[in-house]
C-alpha cells in the first residue's frame, strides 16, 4: 500500500473525527442550557408539589437546589435521596437521576434516564412526576 494512500485515509479519518467531535460539543452545549430550563421550569415546580404531597402523608422529605441540580432528599436518613443530573456521557445528553436509598447498613444506588431517549427539553411535567412515582417506591414500601 502506498504512503499516499495511508496518509489520505488517516487525514480523512481525522477531519471526520473532529467535526463529530464538534457537533457533539454543540449538542451538549445545546443540552445543558436546555437543562437549566428543565430544572427552572420543569422539575423544580413538580419536585417541590411532590415534596409536600409526601409531607403531607407524614413521609419527611426536602427539596436542594445545588448549583445547576436539585435533589429530594429524606429528612430521616441522609443517604436517602433522588439527585437530578445532566448526563454528558452520552452520544446524545439526557437527563438522569441518581436514586439512593438505604436498606439496613446497605445503601443502593441506581442511575437511570428521567425519559430515556428524551432531551431536556421535551422532558415534561408529567413525564418528571411518573418518575418519581416510580423512583419513590422504595419509601413508599415502607
Amino acid at each position: 500500500m502506498e504512503v499516499s494512500q495511508v496518509r489520505k485515509r488517516l487525514k480523512s479519518a481525522m477531519d471526520a473525527a473532529r467535526r463529530r467531535a464538534q457537533q457533539r460539543r454543540e449538542r451538549t452545549t445545546e443540552a445543558e442550557r436546555a437543562y437549566a430550563s428543565f430544572v427552572d421550569g420543569v422539575a423544580t415546580p413538580v419536585v417541590r408539589q411532590v415534596a409536600n404531597a409526601l409531607k403531607a402523608e407524614g413521609y419527611s422529605f426536602s427539596v436542594f437546589t445545588p448549583a445547576g441540580g436539585l435533589r429530594l432528599a429524606s429528612d430521616t436518613a441522609r443517604d436517602d435521596f433522588i439527585d437530578f443530573a445532566l448526563d454528558r456521557s452520552g452520544e446524545r445528553p439526557e437527563v438522569i437521576a441518581r436514586v439512593s436509598y438505604s436498606r439496613g447498613s446497605r445503601t443502593l444506588d441506581e442511575e437511570r434516564p428521567v425519559k430515556r431517549g428524551a432531551s431536556p427539553d421535551a422532558i415534561t411535567e408529567e413525564d418528571v412526576l411518573e418518575f418519581l412515582v416510580g423512583a419513590l417506591e422504595p419509601w413508599l414500601e415502607r
